[in-house]
């Protein structure tokens, strides 16, 4: 199973394989893909993928990313550490990820610099959570999303 092959729009080299529950360098990740190297939803140009990145250093900004207790469900908070969470820039690239051609990856942090590979999902819905403190400590609203684990 492969889970993020994509193309270098520029040179149109093949980027290297992530295999799903194997742990990799985000630099390494983010070298041969692109995109945003400190957001936890990144959204590269040259590639058709959409990769979330989880770490447990986000429950300060009131992120809560986890599985359902069944194991059905992955559980993404969105992005935002001030005020209301919109589905804006990166959570709109989550919702509309399909529309838009895009896979989506997801990646939960093992240690400083590295991450698991979870493999690809789906988004399959959303809610709003009210009352969850933001980086000041003020509560506020956060979007949820629900995703749905691939089998491939």
């Amino acid at each position: 199973m492969v889970c993020c092959q994509s193309t270098k729009a520029a040179e149109g080299e093949v980027a290297r394989h992530v295999r799903p529950r194997r742990e990799y360098r985000r630099e390494e990740i983010h070298r041969q893909i692109g995109g945003q190297r400190s957001s936890g939803i990144v959204t590269p140009r040259a590639a058709p993928i959409v990769l979330l990145f989880s770490s447990p250093s986000g429950r300060a900004y009131g992120y809560r990313d986890r599985w359902s207790e069944d194991g059905r469900w992955y559980f993404y908070t969105g992005e935002g550490q001030r005020g209301d969470m919109r589905l804006v820039r990166g959570n709109r690239a989550i919702a509309e990820h399909r529309a838009s051609g895009r896979e989506l990856w997801v990646f939960e942090f093992t240690r400083p610099g590295f991450y698991r590979c979870l493999g690809r999902m789906e988004y399959e819905g959303h809610t709003f959570q009210p009352g969850v403190p933001d980086r000041a400590g003020r509560p506020r609203t956060v979007v949820v999303f629900r995703l749905r684990p691939l089998s491939e």
